[in-house]
C-alpha cells in the first residue's frame, strides 16, 4: 500500500517536471492573446444579408487564411452578425488585413472592347446617364474595340450600344457590384482608375474551378505569376471556355479588379491534355503571388465582408498587461501559500507542491493546445488562472479540515488521513462539478474574452480533481505515517491540524 502511495506522488512530480523541462527545451510556451502581445482587432459586417451558415463558413476560411498567413493564434468569431478577427503579434498589419478579409471572388470573363477613362457627366446628367445598362459587346466600328488589341471581337447580335462618350460615363464598377452573369466595366490592369477600362462580359467560370495555386517566378523574366492547377470538373469547363474564346482576351477578376486579361492560345484550347495547369499573370511582386495564391487555395468568402472597424493594441501596452497580471497572481500565490504553511504547518508544504504541480501541468498543457490547436492564453485567461488558484487551495482546505474533525474525535493522524480524503474527495467532486458546470455554461454562451476566462477556468478545474486524487491524497497518507512530520515541534502535520485546540495527536 505505501509503495503504490509513494508511486503515484513520485510519477506525478517526475511527469510534471519532465512534461516541463521537455516544453522549455523545445521552446514551447503559452501563445500570448492580443491584450498581452499586441496586434490588431478588426470587426467586419456583411455587405448584404446572410444565412448563419454562409458567416460561419467565411469564419472557417478566414481563420485558414490567417494560419496559412503565419498568424500566431489568430482568434476569428462571431459576434451577432458580424466577424470579428484578433491576430496577436501581427508584424505588417496591412498585409494581413488585406488579404484575410478579400472576398476573393475570381471570374473569368471575355474581354468584349476597350473604353476611355471615365469621366464625370455634366451636372444634372449623371442619374440619367448612370442609369442606363452597360451594353453587352462594342461594334468594330468603335474606336476602342478589341480589333485595336490585336484580337477578335465576339460576333452574334447585339442590340446597339449607345455612343462613346455615354460608355465613358459609367464609372468603375465597385466589388459589390461585380456580378458574374453581367457585364462590367472595369480598369485595364495597370492604368488605375483613372485610366482606360475593358468591357467584360458576363463570368463563363469561376474561381471553383481550381483546386491549387502557388505563387512562382519566370527564371527569364524575374517577374512572378500564380500557377493554379484545376479540378477534375473545371477543366473541362475551362476548356470549354477557351475553345468559346480563342485568340481573344479573357479577364481574370478579382474582387472587381483585372489581375491579368492574357490572350488565349492554341495551346491553351486542349487545357486538359496538359493536366489541367494554368497560369495567372500580371504585375505581380512575390507577396501579392503569394496572397493570391493564398485566397485561391481556401475559396472564396461566400459573403462580401465590409471593414467596420480596425483596433491597434500597442505591444508595450500588451507587456504592461502582462506584467501586472503576472505579478498580481505571484502576490496572490505567495500569500496564499504562506497562509497555509503558517495554518496548517507540515501541510502547508503539500500546497506548495501540489500547487507547483499543477502550474508545470497547466504551462505544459496550454503550450501544446496553442502549438497544436492555436490556442492563446489572454488577459481574461490569466485572470481564469488566478481564480483557478483559490478553488485548488478550497480543494486542499476542505481535506485538512475533514483531518481536523477527525483528529477532534480523538483519532490518530495516521488513522484518519485515508478515511477523511474517503469523505472530503465527495466535497470536492462536488464543488468542482459546480465550477466546471458555470466554466461550461460561460464558454458555451459567452463570446469573446470571456469565454477564454471561462475555458481556462474549467482546464483548472479538472486538473484539480486528478492532482487531488493523484498528488494530495497519497502525498498526505506517507505524511500522516511519519512521526517526523507529525510530532515535529515547528512542522509537524498533527500540531498543525490542531493547533487550534491545544491537543497534539
Amino acid at each position: 500500500m505505501r509503495r503504490s502511495l509513494s508511486i503515484s506522488v513520485i510519477a506525478t512530480i517526475i511527469i510534471s517536471a519532465a512534461a516541463l523541462a521537455a516544453s522549455l527545451a523545445a521552446g514551447w510556451a503559452p501563445k500570448l492573446g492580443l491584450d498581452l502581445a499586441g496586434g490588431i482587432s478588426i470587426v467586419y459586417a456583411p455587405a448584404h444579408p446572410t444565412t448563419t451558415g454562409k458567416l460561419h463558413e467565411a469564419v472557417d476560411i478566414i481563420r485558414n487564411r490567417a494560419n496559412a498567413l503565419g498568424v500566431s493564434g489568430a482568434n476569428v468569431t462571431t459576434q451577432g452578425s458580424d466577424v470579428v478577427v484578433q491576430m496577436p503579434g501581427v508584424s505588417d498589419p496591412e498585409q494581413v488585413i488585406h488579404t484575410i478579409g478579400e472576398t476573393a471572388q475570381l471570374l473569368f470573363r471575355p474581354v468584349l472592347c476597350a473604353a476611355p477613362p471615365y469621366s464625370p457627366p455634366p451636372k444634372g446628367a449623371a442619374t440619367k446617364a448612370s442609369s442606363k445598362p452597360l451594353p453587352t459587346s462594342c461594334p468594330a466600328a468603335n474606336a476602342y474595340t478589341a480589333a485595336n488589341l490585336n484580337v477578335n471581337t465576339a460576333t452574334g447580335n447585339y442590340s446597339p450600344p449607345p455612343p462613346d462618350q455615354a460608355l465613358a460615363s459609367y464609372p468603375t464598377t465597385k466589388p459589390s457590384q461585380d456580378v458574374k452573369n453581367k457585364p462590367v466595366l472595369l480598369p485595364v490592369p495597370g492604368s488605375g482608375t483613372g485610366g482606360e477600362r475593358y468591357l467584360l462580359g458576363p463570368a463563363q467560370l469561376t474561381g471553383t474551378a481550381i483546386a491549387s495555386a502557388t505563387p512562382q517566378i519566370n527564371p527569364s523574366t524575374g517577374t512572378w505569376f500564380v500557377a493554379f492547377t484545376l479540378t477534375s470538373k473545371g477543366s473541362p469547363e475551362w476548356d470549354k471556355m477557351a475553345k468559346a474564346n480563342f485568340h481573344q482576351l479573357v479577364a481574370a477578376d478579382l474582387d472587381g479588379k483585372i489581375t491579368s486579361a492574357p490572350i488565349i492560345q492554341a495551346t491553351q484550347s486542349s487545357f486538359s491534355s496538359f493536366g489541367g495547369r494554368g497560369e495567372i499573370t500580371g504585375n505581380f511582386t512575390h507577396a501579392t503571388a503569394s496572397n493570391l495564391a493564398l485566397v485561391l487555395n481556401y475559396g472564396a468568402l461566400p459573403v462580401q465582408l465590409n471593414r467596420l472597424s480596425t483596433e491597434t493594441v500597442s505591444p508595450t501596452l500588451g507587456k504592461s498587461s502582462l506584467k501586472a497580471g503576472l505579478i498580481a497572481g505571484l502576490v496572490g500565490l505567495a500569500l496564499v501559500m504562506a497562509y497555509t504553511i503558517f495554518y496548517y504547518r507540515g501541510l502547508g508544504v503539500v500546497v506548495v507542491l501540489g500547487l507547483a504541480t499543477t502550474a508545470a501541468l497547466l504551462w505544459v498543457i496550454i503550450s501544446l493546445l496553442g502549438r497544436v490547436e492555436g490556442l492563446t492564453l489572454d488577459l481574461s485567461g490569466v485572470t481564469g488562472l488566478i481564480v483557478s488558484v483559490g478553488i485548488t487551495v478550497d480543494s486542499y482546505v476542505v481535506y485538512f479540515e475533514r483531518l481536523k474533525d477527525e483528529v477532534r474525535a480523538g483519532r490518530s493522524v495516521r488513522s484518519s488521513v485515508d478515511k477523511g480524503f474517503k469523505r472530503a474527495y465527495r466535497t470536492i467532486i462536488a464543488a468542482d462539478a459546480v465550477s466546471f458546470l458555470g466554466a461550461l455554461i460561460l464558454w458555451l454562451l459567452s463570446i469573446g474574452a470571456v469565454r477564454g476566462f471561462a475555458f481556462f477556468l474549467g482546464l483548472s478545474t479538472l486538473l484539480d480533481v486528478a492532482t487531488a486524487y493523484f498528488f494530495t491524497r497519497p502525498l498526505v497518507i506517507i505524511l500522516g505515517r511519519s512521526e517526523l512530520f507529525t510530532k515535529a515541534r515547528w512542522i509537524g502535520v498533527g500540531r498543525g491540524l490542531v493547533a487550534d485546540t491545544g491537543g497534539i495527536a
